[in-house]
């Protein structure tokens, strides 16, 4: 996990907005499997959005949380229902944090 800045939270948060979202959570919630999922997704971009529908009777604070300390990355916000997770590639970062 990362810590951010104010200033580099609000530059990820610009980059998500243009975003769809890569993963929908349903009324199964936080699966492992779904965990694995965002994981592999890590693999291929650096910064992704979820999406938590309403059939989901479980908190969207809280499953951002959970899923971001299992995948190991960085919760840049909870807006509603819409999650945004950021985890740094090791090598050949595409986003240079400001």
């Amino acid at each position: 996990m990362v810590e951010l800045t104010s200033k580099q939270r609000a530059y990820l948060k610009s980059l998500a907005s243009n975003l769809n979202p890569s993963f929908q959570i349903g009324k199964g919630s936080v699966t492992p499997e779904m965990i694995s999922a965002v994981s592999e997704c890590f693999n291929n971009n650096e910064l992704i959005k979820l999406n938590v529908l309403k059939n989901c009777d479980d908190d969207a604070k809280e499953i951002a949380i959970v899923i971001a300390e299992r995948t190991r990355s960085t919760l840049v916000q909870v807006i509603g229902k819409k999650i945004v997770l950021y985890k740094p590639f090791k090598e050949n970062q595409k986003i240079i944090l400001p």
